[in-house]
């Protein structure tokens, strides 16, 4: 990595938000180190990025997964930008839910953004810049059921986010959280939902760019809860 190319970390590359974002951090200038629990489906991420580099890792290995980030930072030096987009959820009534899977949801979700921001944080402040985005959802704001599983954890994550926010924006650092209240346009989506129009889903790609944007705002006007929905949304 050369001083002129800043890094940026993706933890949490799948085939929609992640890559988008892994594309707009590279076409945007940026060295791009990516985090993802499959080797090879990672293997094919990267492929897809021009000079980015894979690190796989299971972060609820929470051992494994702080040695990922100390390998992924000597290898291309501190981040610039951090995007959290990890996610693991299970869904179920409340009666059926196993609590060990809300547990593991808990471990990826929160505790795994604990983690990268005990890492990765106390040198971005010292350096005295740089951003952490967070990636969440509806169910981080509200809960319904069959999602027990899974809002209490991106609930926690909010939250979590909004403690660094507060700590470490005076140090120059700052954080965001990106609520994204639409189904993604992903095939598993569009087979779930493919009785409705295109413009019902959020593309990943316009995800990514308010990903993008909100990581370059100015210290004068920065945002920590931003929500992106369709325009025909019903909030």
């Amino acid at each position: 990595m050369t001083e002129q190319q800043p890094h940026c970390m993706v933890i949490g590359v799948g085939a929609g938000t992640g890559l988008a974002c892994a594309k707009r951090f590279a076409e945007g200038g940026y060295r791009v180190s990516m985090v993802a629990r499959n080797p090879e489906r990672l293997k094919g991420f990267a492929a897809a990025v021009e000079g980015s580099v894979a690190y796989p890792a299971d972060i609820a290995d929470q051992d494994g997964f702080r040695e990922t980030l100390r390998r992924m930072v000597a290898d291309n030096g501190v981040p610039q930008v951090v995007i959290y987009n990890a996610a693991l959820a299970t869904f179920a009534p409340y009666t059926e839910l196993d609590p060990a899977d809300l547990e593991r949801n808990f471990r990826v979700n929160t505790a795994g953004l604990l983690i990268a921001a005990q890492e990765l944080a106390p040198a971005m402040a010292e350096r005295g810049d740089g951003a952490i985005v967070v990636t969440g959802n509806t169910g981080a704001l509200r809960g319904v059921p069959d999602f027990v599983g899974f809002s209490p954890t991106k609930a926690s994550q909010r939250i979590l986010a909004e403690c660094l926010a507060r700590e470490l924006g005076p140090q120059g650092v700052h954080v965001a959280y990106v609520v994204i209240d639409a189904l993604i346009d992903m095939p598993f989506a569009r087979r779930r939902r493919g009785d409705m129009p295109d413009d019902f889903f959020a593309k990943p790609e316009d995800i990514a760019g308010e990903v993008f944007h909100t990581a370059h705002q100015p210290r004068s006007t920065r945002s920590f809860l931003v929500e992106l929905r369709p325009f025909g949304e019903n909030w």
